[in-house]
């Protein structure tokens, strides 16, 4: 091990009784809440933000950013979780996500909006990442299905309050309210994570892997900025910036994996691709990131501009896709828990995906509102069949005590993936939108200069009181510059469905991860020694003793081959 426990995880271990777990669980909800309503009501009030600061045809950027900062801070909240303790971490990322939500709201042009949204991903990768770690800590693998209704009732109410609130603020009140209201969401949140996430602290008596941490932030940062800057029309692939990036990312991935294998302890150990299924399951994270976010990070602002439809109705139009999402989580989780096998919902899951991209590619200003719903209900319920699963996956296929660095590192493909899908279909998105719309000004007797004034400019309520012939041509603009997108998603949906069919299966956990780890009592044995009940006789020292239900010494797949050695 790399850590000591603090004073008081010496004192004894914790018990986690299914009281105490559902108190903890309630502090993970809270946070969980803070960054899902923020996420509803932003992608509602996009539009309208880049339109008043003038970036339209920089939106992507608003994304990018916040994908980015998200994607490099996942490693360090895992890897330092499994170090230090998860708890001051989790408060740390309430904090910052809270102060940048207040600077979202008083920037006051665009590039300052997007550095503070970037600030907000600091936070937001630490709600994400932590969450995932912390309830694998606390329950064990088997049982985790359970606890997938009240996760899917948050992000329920997000689904439901974000558009509501998104739309009621940029239609009556000012965009910038859109993050004045998470303030008192992150405060309430930062109190209930206070009072109520009473887990062990830690300390590492390794050093820390600082230089790979600034290693893997630097290449993370250039495959970003090297995917953006080569879908960009003022750059491209021919570009020498771009191809800096691309010898900066190139260089610096080189450099971390040197470090990584001479480190005492690597921020993302190596070995960890040496475990089949862990590799697997992060490949079909990382693929369906590609496709999966570059659909949900732009099809609100089609929705708004293109159908004609307020900026609440638009964000209440993708109620479908959350309504599929949760129903197949809380499915999946409920039948993974009661039979132990998880194969087949990725692979029905990815199916699923891929046929409602196929059909979203018909997308068209005239398409009926009722089938852009059916087409988000299908799109969601494929994703919900696989999101979580992934997850779980990992978590089981890894020994106890590096579960936030898996958590974390499978994540952090998955991000990367989204930030990379979100940057080049996003800028082929935005590039395609920016000239059609120029056009279609110029066309209307707009000068040059006047249609890319007015392109920078453009949100709902300008739309609205446009002309009839000029509105009709904006709208089939945004639907012809976004509807092909979809092509070049599905061939990665593809992919993730081959890797889907070649996951190996292993038997589920039965051992929470604290427990495992000897940080922890859990179950009946919890109860009695929490109701002050004595415990079963302690065994004699060389006494034989039954391994307990999930921590065998090793784990193989359905094949017999081995997975990883548990001690």
């Amino acid at each position: 091990m790399s850590t000591t426990a603090s004073p008081r995880a010496a004192a004894g271990p914790l018990l986690l009784t299914q009281k105490r777990i559902w108190i903890i669980f309630s502090a993970l909800i809270a946070g969980m809440l803070l960054s899902s309503l923020d996420q509803t009501i932003v992608s509602t009030a996009m539009p309208t933000i880049v339109g008043k600061l003038g970036g339209v045809e920089h939106q992507a950027w608003i994304t990018t950013a916040y994908l980015l900062a998200t994607t490099i801070v996942m490693p360090i909240y895992g890897k330092f979780g499994d170090l230090l303790g998860r708890r001051n971490l989790f408060l740390t990322a309430i904090a910052l996500f809270t102060l940048a939500s207040v600077g979202c709201a008083l920037a006051t042009d665009f590039w300052g909006f997007v550095i503070f949204r970037a600030i907000q991903g600091l936070g937001g990768g630490g709600l994400m990442i932590l969450s995932q770690a912390i309830i694998a800590d606390i329950v064990p693998a088997k049982d985790r299905g359970k606890y997938m209704g009240p996760l899917g009732a948050v992000f329920g109410l997000s689904a439901v309050a974000g558009p509501l609130l998104g739309g009621f603020f940029v239609d009556h009140l000012t965009w910038e309210w859109a993050f004045y209201i998470n303030i008192p969401i992150g405060i309430a949140a930062f109190a209930i994570a206070w009072f109520t996430l009473t887990l062990p602290n830690k300390k590492a008596d390794k050093r820390i892997d600082i230089l790979g941490v600034v290693l893997l932030s630097a290449a993370t940062t250039c495959l970003i900025f090297f995917t953006d800057f080569g879908g960009k029309k003022d750059e491209g692939w021919d570009s020498p910036l771009t191809w800096a990036f691309g010898a900066g990312m190139v260089l610096s991935a080189a450099a971390f994996v040197m470090v990584e294998r001479r480190a005492e302890d690597p921020i993302i150990p190596l070995s960890l691709f040496r475990n089949r299924i862990f590799v697997n399951a992060t490949a079909i994270g990382f693929t369906l990131g590609l496709g999966m976010f570059s659909a949900i990070a732009f099809v609100p602002t089609f929705l708004q501009m293109s159908s004609g439809t307020s900026a609440a109705e638009s964000g209440l139009l993708m109620l479908p896709m959350m309504a599929g999402l949760m129903g197949t989580s809380i499915y999946s989780g409920i039948r993974i828990s009661k039979t132990g096998k998880y194969k087949m919902f990725p692979i029905l899951g990815a199916a699923l995906t891929m046929a409602a991209m196929l059909w979203m590619t018909t997308l068209a200003a005239s398409t009926p509102i009722w089938v852009i719903c059916l087409q988000l209900f299908i799109f969601g319920a494929g994703l919900g069949l696989i999101m979580q699963v992934v997850v779980l996956v990992v978590q089981n296929s890894v020994p106890a005590d590096q579960i936030g660095t898996a958590t974390s590192t499978n994540n952090y493909f998955r991000e990367v993936g989204a930030a990379m899908g979100v940057a080049v279909f996003g800028a082929i998105f935005t590039n395609r939108l920016s000239e059609s719309l120029t056009s279609a000004f110029t066309g209307a007797g707009a000068s040059a200069d006047q249609a890319a004034q007015s392109t920078s400019t453009l949100d709902p309520q300008a739309l609205s009181q446009l002309p009839e012939q000029l509105r009709d041509a904006i709208v089939n603009a945004y639907a012809e510059s976004l509807a092909p997108v979809f092509w070049y998603l599905i061939p990665f949906i593809a992919a993730a469905l081959v890797l889907a069919i070649t996951l190996k299966q292993i038997p589920l956990s039965d051992t929470a991860g604290m427990v495992a780890r000897g940080e922890a009592v859990g179950g009946e044995e919890a109860e009695r020694l929490a109701a002050g009940l004595p415990g079963p006789a302690p065994v004699a020292a060389g006494a034989d003793k039954a391994p307990e239900a999930g921590a065998a010494d090793s784990v193989k797949d359905d094949d017999g081959e081995l997975v990883f050695q548990r001690n």
